[in-house]
């Protein structure tokens, strides 16, 4: 497989691929696909089925057609290039493949026949007993944020693994929902090893894995050092941030862990991408910060830092003293405001359109909304996304304003009519924080005021609760309750409109 230093597999089941569909799994399951480790040979292991295999392999056809399995990504990305692997497959594998992808939202059903599906890798011939890398054809193609793809074989065979080479690209709009801290150096969040000075026993990219390390294995280990220096290990943040903590972690390594350590940061200009450019290289970053210096290390022990002096960082150098091992390396910050302004915009530019649109609806789920923003892609800053988004408001009818209410919880309460993400659940139990702090009789005049509002105008109350009390949307509850129907639906629409301005300000910080 082709080495592509700032991609991971994205789908490996390490990172929590799932196979979740296929047509046929007679002679092996599906599952087999996404392993990480590499696919063996037992010549003389037979199942009641046939030999067995290493991989996903399917019955022959008699009928026309083509076998398939759905792969959920580990980690939602931008794809640059899959490997189908038929390794041990030598009379048996696919003569083509194709590849398909998607984005979709969490807990949307791949399987659907309404699920449009994109091209990737158009029916290519396959070796057997081969690592084919089969590289996406992506000029004129904007980039694409997708979360499953679909392998197609022709007519039928054995494959032994799927990898699915790419960028993460993160859902930042989940992610920066709750604001605070996060692992900047994440693999989860799209940091990545941009260099290294040995990898002889372990791959550093193990060190920014969201599990555990399993075993010594399961990290980043150098060779012995012979002479003068030390080894580093140059990391991309997935987004730029004020770096305050550190965390080192030498789990596993007792008797070859390093004896100290030290962490560099140097912030890298963006080059308009929306993102810092990957071929970045360490040799090129000229301004390094020291923000710790060099700290003794022990066994088997993830040791805590605090960093000094906060920098806001791109990159980060770990530096380890001579050499050893380490497991994992992670780095707590607030992302930077115009580093989290451009992730955001990336997302919503490359997001697939159910993706997208079910991430619009947590903002406002007024369906001429989504579909008026939707196409105003790409949007070139934050201040261009909220123009669109209040023109986009501008086209609402009364009906698109109607199904938006539906997806706000009654104030003081949680259920609403439509289903809400987490993370819309988590923005509504924000703005009502003033109803913790309600007393019994005011949370029993809400419910009233409720009632009576709803009886009145065949809608939900609707009010950018945002710093307000109790007594003050009680108050304008009452108010509004003398309004004509036509009238309300007007003012339930303008606090519509700032609750989605709110929001996007929350969001894009």
């Amino acid at each position: 497989m082709h080495e592509f230093s700032h991609f991971i597999d994205l789908a490996s089941a390490r990172i929590g691929a799932r196979a979740v569909a296929v047509n046929d799994e007679f002679f092996a399951e599906k599952e087999n696909l996404i392993k990480p480790e590499a696919p063996v040979w037992i010549a003389d292991k037979y199942t009641d089925r046939g030999k067995w295999m290493d991989g996903w392999e399917t019955r022959r056809r008699r009928t026309p057609g083509h076998d398939w399995c759905i792969v959920q990504l580990g980690l939602p990305g931008v794809i640059h290039a899959v490997v189908v692997d038929t390794s041990f497959f030598r009379g048996n594998y696919p003569s083509h493949a194709s590849i398909d992808a998607c984005g979709l939202p969490e807990g949307a059903d791949a399987t659907s026949t309404s699920v449009v599906w994109h091209s990737l890798v158009s029916a290519t011939e396959l070796a057997g007993d081969t690592q084919n890398t089969l590289t996406l054809d992506r000029s004129g193609r904007r980039e694409r944020r997708f979360t499953h793809v679909r392998l197609n074989i022709f007519p039928d065979g054995g494959v032994a693994r799927l990898r699915v080479i790419g960028e993460v690209l993160p859902d930042w709009s989940r992610i920066l929902a709750d604001g605070g801290e996060i692992d900047l150096a994440a693999a989860a969040h799209g940091g990545y090893i941009v260099d290294v000075s040995d990898r002889f026993f372990g791959e550093p990219r193990n060190m920014l894995m969201p599990w555990r390390a399993r075993s010594m294995a399961d990290g980043w280990e150098t060779k012995r050092r012979r002479g003068p220096g030390h080894d580093w290990a140059v990391i991309r943040l997935g987004i730029a941030g004020l770096v305050r903590r550190a965390q080192i972690d030498t789990a596993f390594f007792k008797g070859n862990y390093p004896d100290t350590a030290s962490i560099d940061a140097a912030l890298v200009a963006d080059e308009g991408s929306g993102n810092v450019s990957a071929d970045v290289s360490s040799k090129s970053i000229g301004d390094w910060h020291a923000v710790l210096v060099q700290a003794k290390l022990e066994a088997d022990r993830a040791h805590a830092f605090e960093l000094s002096p906060w920098t806001t960082a791109s990159h980060v150098r770990l530096n380890i003293y001579p050499d050893g091992g380490i497991s994992r390396f992670r780095v707590f910050s607030e992302p930077d405001a115009a580093a989290r302004r451009r992730a955001v915009l990336r997302q919503l530019n490359a997001s697939d359109e159910p993706d997208l649109r079910a991430l619009l609806a947590d903002f406002c789920a007024a369906p001429e909304w989504i579909d008026r923003l939707a196409g105003k892609r790409p949007f070139s800053s934050s201040a261009a996304l909220q123009s669109a988004s209040e023109q986009a408001a501008d086209h609402v009818t009364t009906a698109g304003w109607r199904e938006a209410f539906r997806h706000h919880p009654r104030i003081g309460e949680r259920a609403t009519e439509r289903a809400q993400s987490a993370s819309a659940q988590a923005q509504s139990s924000r703005e009502q924080a003033g109803v913790e702090r309600a007393s019994a009789d005011e949370r029993a005049a809400l419910a009233e005021g409720n009632r009576a509002y709803e009886a009145r105008f065949d809608q939900p109350f609707i009010v950018c609760a945002s710093g307000k009390s109790v007594p003050e949307m009680l108050a304008m509850l009452r108010q509004r309750l003398g309004n004509d129907p036509d009238a309300e639906l007007r003012v339930a629409a303008s606090e519509q409109r700032k609750i989605t301005k709110l929001r996007w300000e929350r969001l894009l910080g």
